[in-house]
């Protein structure tokens, strides 16, 4: 993999769940931290790996995905630029990542070492709280997610395509471009048949809800269906 560009302390400073701390701390984390770029469709991490370290999403997008006792593969989580992921593992005695972790994109990481980190964390009131939100947020968007699996194909691809354009940027929006991803993969994070998932999104460009852009991406242009689904606030 090849290396790039290391992270400066202000960058840090401007990821949410570091964004409290000092600049003094914001260096410790940073002490001996490594960039890494990761193709797409490369896993980061596999469940049951030793964790040895924390990771930055820098750019590019990737999910988290565990199997059930068939096989069957289930998509946790999405993350993009600006958040953190390997913690657990970290906090957990045993070290283990608890699943895996792939990119959906090319992408670049900062490896931050687990030790400054956890030594922080004891010390530091405000980082253990940050480090609760994040895990609160995380909690309400796993139970959202698996709340909609009752719902109709179309809701669950609008709010899958809402989720993927919001962890597309920092500071994303839901009308900013999703990268192109195979219709399989955005099959997988919907839960839906790729048959199934195919037909929706066909219609959905149809209908003008969502485009495609110059990359082979998407790009909502009606939100209207998004509002009248409470998918989107606002």
């Amino acid at each position: 993999m090849p290396a790039s560009s290391p992270l400066a302390p202000a960058e840090l400073a401007r990821v949410p769940l570091f964004a409290d701390l000092d600049p003094d701390q914001h260096q410790r984390l940073l002490e001996q931290h490594r960039t890494v770029t990761f193709a797409g469709d490369q896993p980061l991490v596999l469940e049951e790996d030793e964790g040895q370290a924390l990771f930055l999403l820098r750019q590019g997008l990737l999910k988290v995905r565990c199997f059930d006792f068939e096989g069957e593969e289930t998509v946790l989580a999405l993350l993009g630029p600006g958040d953190v992921c390997g913690e657990m593992a970290v906090l957990n005695a045993l070290g283990r990542r608890s699943a895996d972790v792939v990119c959906l994109t090319p992408c670049q990481l900062v490896i931050l070492r687990s030790g400054p980190f956890v030594a922080l964390l004891r010390t530091e009131p405000r980082l253990a709280l940050a480090l609760a939100r994040l895990q609160a947020s995380r909690l309400r968007a796993l139970n959202r997610r698996f709340g909609l699996r009752g719902a109709d194909a179309t809701t669950r691809l609008l709010a899958t395509l809402a989720d993927l354009a919001l962890h597309a940027s920092v500071d994303g929006q839901v009308t900013d471009p999703i990268p192109p991803l195979p219709q399989r993969e955005i099959a997988l994070i919907t839960g839906l048949a790729r048959e199934t998932a195919s037909r929706t999104l066909s219609r959905l460009r149809q209908r003008g809800t969502v485009i495609a852009t110059a990359d082979g991406g998407l790009q909502f242009q009606d939100l209207e269906p998004l509002r009248r689904r409470g998918l989107l606030d606002g």
